[in-house]
């Protein structure tokens, strides 16, 4: 870096400074200038896919695969409202994104005219991404646009949610200022700092209803993967000796082959043990789970408050009190230095799905239960795979699916936007190196799906299973009006892998499945195999969740007690 530099260059500097590699986007107009500065050096990877809602999921892959921030550039209006959707879901999900956008020049707004791809005025377009980002800047003024993007760089990686930067294209080639601390800066960023003492007498409080505790559960959540506090958690839960069960949202927070790891908690809906441990509890230890209706299938969260402690949001609540400015990782290592009981329980796993029958049934087709106890076998003798659990029936199937430790696991367990898995996994293959196993029912991979053309461009080999029933499944229990709303067109998946320079196979039985998953396990590209099931199949946790979620929905006199 240097005192003064183009603010295209101090931005690639920058990006490279605090370690990005890779750039997700689609050029346009009003950002061309934008990308010829990204494009300028050659250790600094711009991939582009088709629409600008997959680069937003492909960085959102990304950024959770590799634990750093990722970056969109895109071109003003037509491409930034495309991405609101995937910034809105990482927003909601504590995903690091930092997203560039384009804009007109000084000149054209002088023009007195509407400018193409405005939308009301030309702040417009900003005002929407405050609502779904933590900070965001329009880089206008040559003095302050080096400080004005470090303090929006800074507040993603603290915050980690979304951070928008907006640079109108007269705006690259200019001139700027580049503070001498920022020359001198070694590219660092931190978490907020939490206030040691408040820490301490958390983690005393803490420590004292643990050790007093007789059926401790530890529950993991998705800001431990966030805040980079898994690891912690690990030697916290075998100094305790308690069970540990992951969210919705935070699964793969805590390894699923840990002996101390007894599944996922769906609230009311979860595996009847499961439910059976949570209900003799007498201490829950809460870190950082977010209270989303999705982590507590559909109810109120059935957790005492005076036997419980909610680590989340910066903030303790131990009992009916709370310590603020508390972070989830200090707090995780300040109960570590506690003197704490191992409990040394013995803890078995626990998932929805039903017995494994003796040998694969030959009925076609094949069942959904069935399609997740062979990815589970599959993942259990091949490592290094990561699945990537598309929204719809595959988010509550996937809950079902054990990856071992040295896996991964991705979905957005909130916010939920179909669409999401095939883009995400391209965006967290690039960046990890681990090959996806990618679960998308066929109505969202109709979205999103094709975007697996740009694979190869990519150096990217994912293995789709596409779960074929003919329409938006998951909703066919409760559209009982109007069924037709929710079939869709049918598409030839595996003909269209070859045509998109893959492999296409197809399954309608259990060890038709089995075969598939061995053959594409070999290919060298991506493979997508389309999997026949029945047209009102699904898996056994959205049964459960579907029926919680038409009671809520009923009027309240019409509810059973």
């Amino acid at each position: 870096m240097d005192r003064r530099m183009t603010l295209g260059e101090f931005l690639v500097a920058y990006l490279r400074k605090i370690g990005v590699r890779h750039v997700f986007g689609i050029p346009g107009d009003l950002a061309l200038k934008l990308f010829f500065a990204l494009g300028r050096r050659h250790d600094l990877e711009v991939l582009t896919l088709s629409h600008e809602p997959g680069v937003g999921f492909a960085a959102d892959g990304y950024a959770r695969a590799t634990g750093t921030i990722g970056v969109v550039c895109v071109t003003y209006g037509a491409g930034g409202h495309n991405l609101v959707n995937p910034v809105a879901g990482s927003f909601s999900e504590r995903v690091p994104l930092l997203i560039f956008s384009g804009g007109p020049g000084e000149e054209e707004r002088k023009l007195g005219t509407l400018i193409h791809h405005q939308a009301r005025e030309i702040e417009s377009q900003h005002r929407i991404y405050r609502e779904v980002t933590c900070a965001s800047h329009v880089l206008l003024d040559p003095l302050r646009a080096a400080r004005e993007l470090h303090e929006v760089v800074c507040a993603v990686w603290a915050e980690q949610r979304p951070g928008y930067i907006e640079i109108h294209r007269d705006m690259v080639d200019r001139e700027i200022d580049v503070p001498a601390d920022l020359i001198e800066w070694d590219g660092r960023l931190h978490f907020h700092e939490s206030d040691a003492r408040r820490i301490e007498e958390a983690a005393r409080e803490t420590a004292a209803m643990f050790n007093a505790s007789r059926k401790p559960v530890l529950i993991a959540g998705i800001e431990i993967h966030r805040y980079k506090a898994s690891r912690e958690l690990v030697e916290l839960a075998e100094k305790m000796g308690a069970p540990v069960l992951a969210t919705v949202l935070g699964k793969g927070a805590f390894p699923m082959d840990h002996p101390l790891y007894m599944g996922v908690h769906v609230g009311p809906i979860s595996p009847a043990p499961i439910v059976a441990r949570i209900d003799e509890a007498d201490f829950v230890l809460n870190l950082g789970c977010l209270k989303t209706d999705m982590n507590f299938g559909n109810r109120p969260p059935h957790i005492i408050e005076a036997n419980s402690v909610w680590a989340v949001d910066r903030r303790v609540d131990v009992k009916y009190h709370s310590y603020i400015d508390v972070g989830v990782n200090d707090f995780v290592r300040a109960l570590l230095r506690q003197e704490l009981r191992n409990h040394q329980e013995t803890v078995t796993y626990a998932n929805n799905l039903p017995a494994a029958p003796a040998a694969d049934p030959d009925a076609s087709p094949v069942r959904v239960s069935e399609v997740l106890r062979a990815v589970n076998d599959f993942l259990a003798t091949h490592e290094r795979y990561m699945v990537v659990a598309e929204s719809g029936d595959m988010l509550f199937g996937g809950l079902d699916v054990r990856v071992p430790h040295h896996g991964t696991y991705l979905a957005q367990g909130f916010y939920a936007s179909m669409g999401f898995a095939v883009p995400a996994a391209l965006g967290a293959q690039v960046g990890s190196g681990m090959r996806p196993i990618i679960l998308s029912g066929d109505g969202a991979f109709q979205m999103t799906g094709p975007e697996i053309s740009h694979a190869a461009s990519w150096g990217a080999n994912p293995i789709v299973l596409v779960i074929n029933n003919g329409g938006w499944g998951i909703f066919r229990p409760v559209a009982t009006e109007r069924p037709d709303l929710l079939d869709i067109p049918t598409w030839p998946y595996a003909r269209l892998a070859a045509d998109w320079g893959g492999t296409g196979l197809e399954a309608s039985t259990a060890a038709q499945l089995r075969d598939a998953l061995a053959t594409a396990h070999q290919c060298a590209g991506f493979v997508i195999i389309d999997v026949h099931i029945g047209r009102d199949d699904l898996s056994p946790v959205s049964i459960k969740y579907i029926e919680a979620a038409a009671a809520r929905s009923q009027p309240v006199a019409d509810r059973k007690a």
